[in-house]
């Protein structure tokens, strides 16, 4: 098995990613976009005005390589071309065999795959996943596509940027971002792919339930257990021949919209590879709580379950969904004070469950307040994906289910847009929006990254009011996201939201799986430290590791017929037998059943034998026979000094017997007698 991390992300925008080798196949799991690099690039209308009035003196400056403080002139004035991940184009895509789908931020670098030449993967994510992936490629082509038409399909200018002239007057904090440290990464940035791709990645897509099995080739058994994080989201266990896997992408144990993270799924697993970097930017600090660090230890089958069913109690508490509904009420009061002063609210936050939760406090506030505040959804896909997460209920938390069974809507949206207190559009420049329109509103709209979509044209409008809020979430550089904005009077609020296991619970966890093999990231290292009792190898970004099987042996099912049919023999201390069956692959088990061959009346010579027959034994048997000979030693050569002896045979016909420690030779010129000497040397050895 070989282990290749090809990215360690970004955040929950953008999944790690990495490269499996298992049983000769060779697994994918995960394809994003790395969205936040749209940073370099200054949206419209924005890079209209910016390049009209400063061109001439960005140009002077740039040649002259004058380092100052970032401003909206800095940035690339051209068509957006989109990263990927940055060793990703390295990699032979005809050669993936499988390619695994762990949230819908993982499904957006697919069709850049898909439409290669040759692209044969068999593509597995979930039925929610696949869904709500496809609609965000669908709204990020629509908003690229709108962005297209200030530049135009004829200009050529836009690549001009990535020719080493142009990467050499961008700026240091720029130029990082477009080319990595040492340029490594100028081949990951590709155009973005078209509705076209997109419609015809989705038709090479199988989709799963949670915990439903595909069986790919035969060979690898594969299911899909909820992560928590999202709608949709999973971790995945693949299960082969020589070693049970279990990948752990980015979790959320109770979730306030999510089915919550399956973690007992994984259990059983030999192998857990650990891809959970949302603590990187963490604070944390591990080294004053002591909260089961102990090194796992042995014990009896009863203090085993109830340690196992104490440490799913502890993890499975609600603190972390409580803090999180927290931090969404102290956004809706900071909205609510905005809006009461006669500023507007804008929201490009695009995580599908914040938004839901958000929409609904939001309008509560509202609501009980004397202010008759319209809220806005402008987007593409925004009607669609609101009526989706109507129809999914088992893909929800058991508190969202529970609603279905009293007749209530899973998410209180769609009675709020038949009260008209939602409004819903498809675009910014739409009739009825603008017939509708009414401030102060608080409007949800793409993109986060702040370059593409409609919050560029409404940033634009607001950024001059003191009175109105921009609510972002942090974790990318919002002064490089802003600054085509600046000067800015507008408030601006960051927020954090729960992207995975936090670090107290990573130890328990694992505790609970009892992985005898664990690939964890090596940045981690510092900041938790795991029981050494768990065999423990870290992996960092471009490094490949090789592991061993976990199975010494290869587990075989063998039919009822043929299992009778066992006849043992000894071999160098091992029992051998054989057998006359079809081997095959069925679920990840090796099956021999019955095979149809014609039937022989002969008995079958043994195929296999072993060791150096006796030579007076051999004498022996061959004069059962009728066979005669004597028995010589020929050390008279060199050549000859190996040599176990010769029999030299007179009757019924001139035969010889050369037997050495490599082999045995019968020389004869009667087939026959060639014949017979092969049976007596059957009976000495020892074969199968």
């Amino acid at each position: 098995m070989k282990f290749t991390c090809l990215s360690k992300g970004g955040g929950f925008h953008f999944p790690p990613c990495h490269m499996l080798s298992v049983s000769g196949f060779r697994i994918l799991l995960d394809c994003p976009l790395d969205l936040s690099s749209l940073a370099i690039f200054s949206p419209v209308p924005i890079a209209l005005e910016a390049h009209e009035s400063l061109e001439t003196d960005s140009v002077v400056r740039k040649k002259q390589k004058i380092e100052k403080t970032l401003d909206a002139n800095d940035l690339v004035c051209a068509e957006p071309w989109y990263k990927t991940v940055k060793s990703l184009h390295l990699w032979d895509a005809s050669f993936i065999d499988v390619i695994l789908i762990s949230s819908p931020t993982g499904l957006l670098g697919l069709p850049f795959l898909t439409r290669t030449k040759d692209f044969s993967s068999k593509i597995y994510v979930t039925e929610a996943a696949a869904r709500i992936g496809q609609l965000m490629m669908e709204d990020l082509v629509s908003m690229h596509m709108e962005l297209r038409q200030f530049y135009g399909p004829e200009d050529s200018s836009f690549l001009q940027w990535m020719r080493w002239e142009g990467l050499e007057v961008l700026p240091s904090e720029l130029k990082k971002i477009a080319s990595g440290t040492d340029c490594e990464e100028l081949g990951a940035w590709m155009p973005l792919y078209s509705a076209v791709d997109v419609k015809d990645c989705m038709r090479k897509v199988q989709t799963l339930k949670y915990a439903e099995e595909a069986c790919y080739n035969g060979t690898l058994v594969i299911k899909a257990f909820s992560s928590g994080l999202e709608i949709g989201t999973c971790n995945w266990t693949i299960n082969g021949p020589k070693r049970n896997i279990a990948y752990i992408s980015s979790s959320i144990f109770v979730s306030t919209h999510a089915m919550d993270f399956n973690f007992l799924g994984l259990q059983g697993n030999d192998l857990i590879i650990f891809s959970d970097f949302s603590t990187l930017d963490t604070t944390e600090n591990m080294e004053n709580d002591n909260t089961y660090c102990d090194p796992v230890t042995s014990s009896n089958a009863s203090d085993d379950l109830y340690n196992l069913e104490e440490i799913a109690a502890s993890l499975l508490k609600d603190d972390e969904s409580m803090e999180e509904m927290e931090k969404l009420a102290f956004i809706c009061t900071c909205a609510f004070d905005s809006v009461r002063a006669g500023g507007s609210v804008l929201v490009p936050i695009d995580r599908l469950g914040i938004v839901l939760c958000l929409l609904e406090q939001m309008s509560l506030l509202l609501e009980s307040s004397s202010l008759k505040v319209p809220i806005y959804i402008i987007s593409s896909v925004a009607e669609e994906l609101l009526a989706f997460t109507n129809i999914i209920p088992e893909w929800l938390c058991k508190q969202r289910q529970e609603k279905l069974f009293s007749g209530e809507p899973l998410f209180a949206h769609v009675k709020l847009i038949k009260e008209r207190k939602i409004h819903v559009f498809p675009a910014v420049h739409s009739v009825e929006l603008l017939t509708n329109w009414q401030e102060p509103c608080v409007v949800f709209c793409p993109h986060w990254s702040l370059r593409l979509g409609p919050v560029v044209h409404l940033l634009r409008y607001w950024c001059s009011d003191p009175n109105s809020l921009l609510i972002l979430e942090s974790g990318d550089d919002a002064n490089l996201a802003l600054l085509p904005f600046k000067p800015m009077a507008m408030k601006v609020l960051q927020c954090s939201f729960l992207s995975g296991i936090s670090l107290q619970k990573v130890q328990p966890l694992l505790k609970a799986l009892q992985p005898k093999l664990l690939l964890f990231p090596k940045d981690l290292r510092c900041k938790i430290q795991i029981s050494e009792a768990n065999t423990i190898i870290h992996y960092s970004e471009n490094e490949t590791l090789c592991m061993p099987s976990s199975k010494e042996s290869t587990e075989i099912d063998i039919a009822t017929d043929l299992a009778s049919q066992f006849h043992w023999k000894t071999l160098k201390q091992e029992t051998v037998t054989r057998l006359d069956g079809e081997l095959f692959m069925d679920q990840g088990k090796h099956r021999l059943l019955s095979g149809f061959r014609q039937a022989d009346s002969k008995q079958h010579r043994p195929l296999l034998h072993w060791g150096s027959p006796d030579l007076k034994r051999l004498l022996t048997e061959l004069s059962k026979m009728g066979i005669t000979g004597t028995l010589k030693k020929n050390m008279d050569s060199a050549e000859s000094k190996n040599a176990a002896g010769i029999i030299d045979i007179d009757d019924p016909e001139k035969a010889l017997i050369d037997v050495r420690e490599t082999g045995t030779v019968i020389i004869t010129a009667d087939e026959n007698l060639a014949s017979h000497i092969f049976k007596a040397i059957d009976i000495v050895l020892d074969g199968i």
